[in-house]
């Protein structure tokens, strides 16, 4: 089981490579930190040959998302995970629950009850198997409907490719 979600589609292209791997460039702003900003283009980020590393442009929540991925001759895939400082802060904010709970019951013994315990449970799980799953569930989909009208491609399941 992954800690953070992850997804992998593959993809069938419309045009040849080179007429893809033209329009996303056209479409990316060109830069090695995956930080959005204001811009007209589509992604931020790098195009190495056939490969990209890209994040949506979409300004408070397009940086939640990376997408690394390669075009072949006709058709390609795209892995999408969560942003390494957003890892970070998830891990920081899930790691908060047991300091503070090891500090209620280090502080006040009398007071603590093992019901905290189950409540610190319930939180962490709440934070990871709802809040990000549906924060990467949402925001992973717009960045893929992105990608996929940008490259002018249809996804395919996995054993067609």
């Amino acid at each position: 089981m992954n800690i953070f979600p992850t997804k992998k589609l593959y993809f069938k292209l419309h045009d040849t490579q080179t007429k893809t791997l033209d329009q996303l460039q056209r479409r990316t702003k060109k830069s090695e930190k995956l930080v959005t900003y204001y811009t007209d283009k589509s992604f931020i980020g790098t195009i190495k040959g056939n490969n990209f590393h890209l994040i949506s442009s979409t300004i408070g929540k397009g940086a939640f998302c990376v997408m690394k991925g390669k075009i072949d001759a006709n058709k390609g895939y795209v892995h999408v995970e969560i942003h390494k400082a957003f890892r970070i802060l998830i891990t920081i904010m899930i790691c908060l629950i047991p300091i503070g709970l090891s500090i209620v019951f280090f502080t006040d013994k009398e007071q603590f009850s093992f019901l905290l315990i189950i409540v610190a449970i319930i939180q962490i799980l709440i934070i990871r198997f709802i809040a990000v799953e549906l924060a990467f569930k949402f925001l992973s989909r717009n960045s893929l409907q992105r990608l996929r009208d940008v490259l002018d491609a249809d996804w395919i399941r996995q054993n067609e490719y």
